[in-house]
């Protein structure tokens, strides 16, 4: 026993010693001992866990390295939405977002307010969550509300630390940070690429939002991936009055922050920031794109709150885009799911902002008579971000008389139906509900992960469904047999039966998922989960006229008319009734309630579950009438143990309280 507490001993010290020189060199940059100093204190701890397993911990550096691949990646919800920014593409946009401030504040004009200027780094926003210290979750933004489970992917990366640092440390902590890459590893890894023959990556971005995704950790191990943390979204624990101060504290907790951020007095300072960050953003040695500015109480923040997918208190500035000249070759009219027609011009291939460009939209028929956009003309083009290339102008002087205008069919280019253009509207429709186009695009998004979510309905199934008459609209697929999945090409008798199992499987998602796999205009993930929480079914929902959707959180004008007007089409109403006839769930279901066998009962979970996550757990122990706490206390009546349980489960066993394992867990809530 004293020997096991001595080996225990040496390892927390090892451990400790590794974080404090993992600290040094990649949060600090400042080394304090040699790499083959570092080196061998690693190999002496990989050695002494190997020997003494019971002693090994998730968030050991030893674990870095990447465990097995995953099968795909599970869904994380974050705590509280990680939103996305509105834009400034000026300098009078950022006067007029201070003016808006103020006004909703109910600030005279001429009042400072402080704001926060931070670089915008040009990544992948991902979502970390600490519980009591520990690094428990990372997940991707996805929508906002929910994302990617790429906990194991993330703890590969050294400046993500595994167990905060300090003293006030709190109990439940979201940090919001950027995935990046470095320049001179972007180019690095490229060149390996090139070597081995694989592809290259476009740009920094996309190499680090590759690399978080894939789903063999070792591989993202080997990338060099950096990380700045610049915000928090669920935080229990301590007072923090603005965001530079929480920034502080994260500082302080061994997390990562842009030494450039500045504290700016009014929106003067500001716009010197922002005019100071246009000519240096090369020289940062990674992609900036523009700055974020943030008003720097919280308390204000919190007065202003946000809008369906941005917070009012906060906007980004968008750097000048970059631009090139190139020519267009031809232009061609795209159809999307809901039947608009874009112009997109086929272009020389030219390399603006970082990537290769040889498409363009050209948005709508005004625009090109706008800007008087011709076939064969010289052009410039410009992209900003991740924003689509679009042409700015025609360089008419270098015209030669050989340039051809560009004149809208009446007809769609893909069914030959007629085109028409609502009033009030800059978009041209094709007016066939049937047009293969829109079929097409309409089920893939159906069938996407986050609507329906069938898997192995991809692109080439449902070109080919859709080209042999099976379906006509995404109900059609729940009438699909198996014999007709057998006549697709590289299809057999097993992916056949995996498909329709999946397609049965998905009747029963939830009604949020199915209004958003409908397609209906304006509507998003979080408006669909809106409209299902104050609609308890879809006949309800279609029923709904504007003026009622209207008064729901989050739902604009446009939105509401775009709904009532999506369950008034006749396309829709046979939609939603062969959906019913095939048994796919239209409704929430009346849950009765549980009967409350864990009233009293203080339950901490700890370690992976293998049937739940810890959210599900959390729920179905709320449900039966327990508390859930992050913590272990005396006051602790179970903890619930799944696979490489942590320091709470040590805690446990050294305060006496019952430990349960899954299995013992799932008899437990049974006896509902």
């Amino acid at each position: 026993m004293a020997e096991n507490k001595k080996t225990r001993k040496e390892i927390e010290k090892l451990r400790e010693e590794i974080r404090y020189h993992d600290y040094k060199y990649y949060i600090e940059n400042q080394p304090v001992i040699s790499d083959k100093e570092y080196d061998a204190l690693m190999q002496k701890l990989i050695k002494l866990e190997e020997k003494h397993p019971q002693f090994m911990a998730p968030d050991s550096p030893t674990q870095r390295v990447g465990g097995a691949p995953a099968e795909g990646f599970g869904e994380a919800k974050h705590i509280v939405p990680l939103l996305s920014l509105s834009n400034a593409f000026s300098f009078d946009d950022l006067e007029a977002f201070d003016k808006r401030v103020k006004r909703m504040l109910g600030l005279p004009p001429d009042r400072d307010i402080e704001y926060v200027s931070e670089l915008k780094i040009d990544g992948l926003a991902i979502n970390l969550t600490y519980e009591n210290g520990r690094l428990v979750k990372g997940a991707t933004r996805g929508d906002g509300f929910r994302g990617e489970n790429v906990t194991n992917n993330l703890k590969t990366i050294h400046a993500i630390p595994l167990r905060l640092r300090g003293e006030k440390i709190p109990r439940l902590l979201e940090v919001r940070g950027e995935v990046y890459m470095l320049h001179k590893d972007f180019q690095g890894l490229n060149k390996e690429r090139e070597k081995s023959g694989e592809p290259l990556f476009a740009n920094p971005r996309n190499a680090a939002a590759g690399s978080v995704r894939q789903l063999d950790p070792k591989i993202t191990a080997k990338r060099k991936l950096n990380i700045f943390t610049y915000a928090s979204g669920e935080y229990r624990d301590g007072r923090i009055e603005t965001h530079i101060e929480l920034l502080e504290l994260f500082k302080s907790l061994g997390l990562k922050v842009n030494p450039t951020t500045r504290l700016c007095k009014n929106t003067r300072e500001v716009i010197k920031f922002c005019r100071n960050w246009t000519e240096k953003k090369k020289g940062s040695g990674y992609d900036v794109d523009g700055v974020v500015v943030k008003i720097n109480s919280l308390r204000l923040q919190e007065k202003l709150g946000a809008v369906t997918k941005s917070p009012r208190w906060a906007i980004g500035y968008k750097f000048p885009a970059e631009q090139a000249t190139t020519r267009i070759k031809e232009i061609i009219v795209q159809v999307g799911r809901t039947g608009a027609l874009t112009p997109v011009a086929i272009m020389e291939p030219v390399g603006v902002g970082g990537v290769t460009v040889s498409r363009a939209t050209l948005h709508n028929e005004d625009e090109i008579k706008k800007k008087d956009i011709r076939v064969g003309d010289r052009v410039i083009i410009q992209r900003a971000g991740d924003v689509i290339p679009y042409v700015v102008s025609a360089i008419k002087e270098e015209r030669t008389g050989r340039e051809k205008k560009f004149i809208f069919s009446k007809k769609c280019p893909v069914c030959g139906a007629d085109v028409s253009r609502p009033p009030g509207e800059v978009v041209i429709r094709c007016t066939n509900i049937s047009c293969p186009a829109q079929i097409k695009e309409t089920i893939r998004h159906f069938t996407s992960r986050g609507a329906m979510d069938v898997e192995g309905i991809g692109d080439a199934q449902v070109e080919q469904l859709v080209e042999k008459g099976l379906i006509r609209d995404p109900a059609d697929l729940y009438y699909l047999k198996k014999e007709n999945l057998l006549t697709l090409e590289r299809m057999g008798n097993k992916l056949a039966a995996n498909i329709l199992e999946a397609i049965e499987k998905s009747k029963e998602r939830d009604l949020s998922r199915l209004i958003y796999a409908l397609g209906i205009r304006h509507v998003g993930s979080h408006i669909a989960d809106v409209l299902a929480k104050n609609y308890s079914s879809l006949d309800k929902l279609s029923k709904a006229r504007a003026g009622e959707l209207f008064s729901l959180p989050g739902i604009g004008p446009i939105v509401a008319k775009s709904v009532e007007l999506f369950f008034k089409q006749e396309g829709a109403k046979k939609v939603i009734d062969k959906l019913r006839r095939a048994g796919v769930k239209l409704e929430i279901e009346k849950k009765k309630e549980a009967p409350q066998i864990l009233v009293g009962k203080t339950f901490v979970l700890t370690g992976i579950l293998e049937e739940f996550s810890r959210e599900e757990a959390s729920e179905i122990i709320k449900g039966l009438g327990g508390r859930v706490s992050i913590s272990v206390s005396k006051k602790t009546d179970y903890i619930v143990a799944g696979k490489e349980p942590g320091s709470k489960y040590t805690r446990a066993k050294e305060l006496g309280i019952k430990i349960i394992k899954e299995k013992e867990f799932k008899k437990l809530i049974k006896r509902s």
